[in-house]
């Protein structure tokens, strides 16, 4: 097979402890996944099923473990917000999958961040439209080594948070999760087959805000390293 120009290549996130990587084929993302970050968002969490939105493969930008990623400001934005997310990454395929046998699918966690075009997110919410200018920028979903899942011990129990410039601005913990990482993969598989490569960013504590250019996030999953990045 021959094309018009070289394909691009393939993102990559490293495996911890690992030379090898895990090539990234979807992204899913979780909206108001937790109750707290709901309610700041003004909607009431026991009202609504989880629903969800993409980004594209090449906005996840693989961040080494004791590495900061410089990440430039992104445009048409004055709101750029934070969102610290637990990543699941699936490692085997499947569809209409039993909350029972969803963890089975799982390859490994991560910890990611779900940045945010507020103010466009917002303009597109409140017009009804889709919110791809919001959330599916370029670089928009930074995230750490992924662990493969029989090295994380209690990950449904494991503290999130996220700290700017040293100050702590999100802290939470898995189990508040709306949906579980379990009930997610197997509600989302009743709409799309998933594969091997599948990323699902599970969603946010309440907490969210700004960052501007000089800012440095910190954030972690307890079990997960941290991940670090750099506004410029």
């Amino acid at each position: 097979m021959s094309f018009v120009f070289a394909p691009a290549s393939p993102v990559a996130v490293p495996i911890a402890g690992s030379q090898d990587s895990f090539p990234v084929r979807r992204v899913y993302c979780v909206g108001r996944n937790y109750a707290a970050h709901a309610r700041e968002m003004g909607f009431d969490p026991d009202r609504e099923p989880p629903f969800f939105f993409c980004k594209p493969a090449d906005a996840v930008v693989p961040v080494a473990e004791g590495s900061t990623l410089s990440l430039p400001y992104p445009p048409e934005t004055a709101n750029l917000h934070y969102e610290i997310e637990l990543v699941a990454a699936i490692g085997k395929g499947g569809a209409n999958i039993s909350v029972d046998e969803a963890m089975q699918h799982v390859y490994g966690y991560a910890v990611g961040l779900d940045m945010t075009r507020r103010d466009l997110q917002m303009k597109m919410r409140e017009a009804g439209r889709p919110w791809e200018l919001g959330k599916a920028f370029d670089q928009s979903a930074p995230i750490g080594p992924l662990h493969p899942a029989q090295s994380v011990k209690d990950i449904e129990k494991a503290g999130i948070w996220l700290q700017v410039n040293g100050a702590d601005k999100q802290r939470s913990d898995i189990g508040k999760l709306i949906w579980s990482i379990a009930e997610t993969i197997a509600y989302l598989s009743k709409y799309f087959r998933l594969e091997a490569g599948d990323l699902i960013y599970t969603g946010t504590p309440e907490g969210v805000g700004p960052v501007v250019r000089g800012d440095r996030m910190v954030g972690g999953v307890d079990g997960l390293g941290t991940l670090s990045v750099q506004m410029v």
